[in-house]
């Protein structure tokens, strides 16, 4: 009973962080969408339809997507190390992207239960932002200070230039390598 309570009190005060004023505003032209975990299908339900790319964000080309796509599938089938990538437009009521990450990881289920062997990589062009959220098995052979490189030295040139694919592509590829 006082789980349950925790996680009703838990919703409430997220639900409060997530409530914008718009009493003051009066030309809102853009308005970014908060993010919902809820929307997104969850990876074990969905993973042999193709949607281990989440592309929340728009930022890939249906053609980029299935690439990225069979690249991260076959990478699970060989292996069962299992890869996300989810791009989003907000990661309202966070700031911390790490935090978005790991919690949405944990919410979509990546890896195996018994392996903890998933990794997730959330981009958010708008917050220019990226994190990779690694489960305790996967942070075995990708540390912290590895995944940082590889998104500093990897993905951020790429996104720099505007090349977005590339970025997550080859930092994609950079991880699996690392991680063999």
């Amino acid at each position: 009973m006082k789980i349950g309570i925790k996680i009703l009190i838990l919703f409430l005060i997220l639900n409060l962080l997530s409530c914008k004023g718009t009493a003051q505003e009066t030309d809102t032209k853009n308005i970014a969408t908060e993010f919902d975990f809820s929307t997104i299908e969850k990876f074990r339900e969905t993973k042999l339809k193709g949607q281990i790319i989440n592309d929340y964000g728009r930022i890939f080309s249906p053609s980029e997507r299935k690439e990225l796509s069979d690249i991260i599938y076959d990478y699970n089938i060989e292996t069962t190390r299992q890869i996300v990538v989810v791009t989003v437009d907000s990661i309202s009521p966070y700031s911390d992207i790490q935090k978005f990450a790991t919690d949405l990881s944990n919410y979509l289920g990546v890896g195996d239960a018994e392996k903890n062997n998933g990794l997730t990589i959330v981009m958010c062009n708008p917050c220019r932002k990226i994190g990779i959220a690694t489960g305790t098995g996967t942070e075995l052979i990708l540390t912290n200070d590895i995944c940082k490189k590889v998104i500093d030295q990897t993905i951020i040139p790429e996104l720099k230039n505007g090349n977005f694919y590339v970025g997550i592509k080859n930092g994609v590829i950079d991880l699996i390598e690392k991680w063999e």
